[in-house]
């Protein structure tokens, strides 16, 4: 009966994703809970039922957990249980050790969600997100299939290597990532410190060129950004990613294996935007690096890099299929 019924409340939300995209967007999130996981005490939302089977909604840079505000509520009428985690240097999230590195490295970041599911009791869930919280997702589920009942990500298979990152791209694909080399630099740095507010607005303007996001939509997420470790953490990520700097020895062997390129084993749901204007992959590209039950599937109307705030209702329902698939 209970796979009848959410079935049932998936069938009823396939057709409300009939109707108009400019639905009346939700509230924030009502309250923010706090529990240490890891080398973090991690702020997240849980919402739903407790009882009910788990999805983890991983947020992008430079965004926050209000990505998901839409996403929400649709997932706990299906009767799921949410969690929403600001990532490291976002929201109320902070380090339980004042003198840690403040380590962006994406091996690091996908070891935060697994500590979280630990301080939490959960013993597997559904993975999903965009941008930095795609790539995290398809960490755990290349490293730690058991921990991961399916995922979706939004422009696929996302994980990298410090050696490839050495390789060049074309010139209008390095164009793309001016930010990434601007991040080198201790102007850069200083820049981001400075302007992180108009530099996170630019972005979202220059990812998703055809989303008319207003000042309070942006205001409400961009007030994460302001968590004191978020500069650094984002510069480290950057430069880590060129190879500039050093990542923790504690996440060497987990790098080591990523660099190796794993396969994702697990049911996953591949989601892109029809006018993602941020770096990404062809679909093509991908696909092959999913092994299990895969599906691939873009979403037009002009939907850009931050694809669940965009199109709340296709990525929920991209959840509630790969739980099925």
């Amino acid at each position: 009966m209970k796979n009848i019924r959410i079935l049932a409340v998936a069938a009823a939300i396939a057709t409300q994703f009939a109707l108009p995209a400019m639905a009346q967007e939700q509230q924030p999130f009502a309250t923010i809970k706090q529990v240490d996981a890891g080398v973090l005490n991690v702020g997240y939302a849980d919402e739903g039922p407790a009882n009910g089977p788990v999805v983890i909604l991983l947020h992008g840079w430079p965004y926050d957990i209000h990505s998901y505000v839409d996403v929400v509520p649709l997932l706990t009428k299906a009767g799921y249980r949410v969690i929403v985690p600001h990532l490291r240097g976002y929201g109320s999230t902070r380090f339980l050790d004042a003198k840690a590195v403040r380590n962006g490295e994406p091996a690091a970041l996908a070891a935060d969600v697994v500590a979280l599911m630990d301080a939490l009791k959960i013993d597997k869930a559904v993975l999903a997100g965009y941008d930095w919280g795609a790539r995290t997702a398809d960490i755990v589920a290349a490293l730690w299939p058991q921990r991961v009942k399916g995922l979706v990500s939004v422009s696929g298979y996302l994980i990298g290597s410090q050696e490839a990152g050495k390789q060049p791209l074309p010139p209008s694909a390095e164009l793309q990532w001016w930010y990434q080399f601007y991040f080198a630099t201790e102007r850069g740095q200083a820049g981001y410190e400075k302007n992180r507010h108009d530099f996170a607005k630019l972005i979202w303007q220059t990812a998703s060129p055809q989303w008319r996001f207003d000042n309070a939509t942006f205001d409400r997420s961009a007030a994460s950004l302001e968590n004191p470790d978020h500069v650094a953490i984002t510069v480290h990520n950057y430069r880590w990613r060129l190879g500039l700097v050093a990542g923790e020895a504690q996440y060497a062997g987990l790098e080591a294996r990523l660099a190796q390129f794993p396969a994702i084993t697990v049911p996953t749901i591949t989601l892109e935007g029809d006018a993602n204007g941020a770096p990404h992959p062809e679909p093509a590209a991908y696909a092959k690096r999913f092994t299990g039950k895969y599906k691939h599937e873009t979403i037009s109307g002009g939907i850009g890099h931050n694809l669940p705030q965009e199109a709340p209702r296709a990525f929920a329902q991209a959840v509630i299929d790969v739980d099925h698939l």
